[in-house]
């Protein structure tokens, strides 16, 4: 969040609502000269601020409404018939945090990676809150709802090590918020969301979490042509 855009408007404001409160002082205790140029400049300084504080929030909902950031890169390896290798790489979730890097099995024509997700409400977006995430699993999907149904199943989790299971002395924001949703006003919904996009050996894919959920974006040649080749199956 760009907290310029409140903290500077709220200063000149502050600013002026001083020198509009000591002008019309000076104006009731008959400071004619000094009361009318207090109350002028003060007026002009709070309508200022007033007006950069809209502006700000203006620009603030262009930027949160529209706010996303990466979550996952897929880079896959074909080992056989529909059957995959997906390298996946999650970047770092705090400052001074390393990225994580592991490889998964996958069987089917697609990948799909789930995850939980928090979403606020728009006002609380342009305040600063944007939507949270917790990845939870990725795996291999087929076209056919058949072998969907017969086929190899792979499923893997994508939680930290440190998630699975309950430990009694941390707070799951997820669990938090669902309980306490009620009370909770700024939450929008909490659901579980999916993106999937077609395997192809050599491809590599972006996940993006965005306001609204998970997105996936072809990130080299062989994904583009894999996702616009009418989501073929792989054999």
């Amino acid at each position: 969040m760009i907290w310029w855009w409140w903290i500077l408007p709220a200063v000149v404001g502050g600013l002026g609502l001083v020198l509009l409160v000591s002008g019309l002082t000076g104006l009731f205790r008959g400071r004619i000269f000094s009361g009318f140029f207090g109350t002028a400049f003060g007026g002009a300084a709070v309508f200022a601020g007033a007006v950069a504080a809209l502006a700000g929030l203006n620009i603030q909902t262009y930027g949160r409404l529209t706010y996303e950031r990466p979550v996952a890169t897929l880079q896959l390896k074909q080992l056989g018939p529909q059957y995959f290798e997906a390298t996946v790489i999650q970047p770092a979730m705090g400052e001074g945090q390393p990225a994580t890097t592991a490889v998964y099995p996958l069987h089917g024509d697609e990948w799909r990676v789930e995850a939980q997700v928090l979403k606020w409400k728009p006002w609380a977006n342009v305040l600063g809150l944007d939507s949270q995430y917790r990845l939870d699993r990725l795996s291999g999907r087929y076209q056919s709802i058949e072998q969907e149904i017969n086929g190899a199943r792979s499923v893997h989790s994508l939680r930290p090590v440190e998630d699975v299971g309950p430990l009694p002395w941390r707070i799951d924001v997820w669990d938090s918020a669902r309980k306490y949703r009620k009370w909770v006003d700024p939450v929008d919904t909490l659901y579980g969301g999916a993106a999937y996009m077609p395997m192809a050996e050599g491809a590599r894919y972006e996940v993006w979490l965005t306001q609204s959920g998970l997105i996936a974006r072809p990130a080299n040649e062989q994904a583009r042509a894999a996702s616009a080749e009418g989501w073929v199956q792989v054999r």
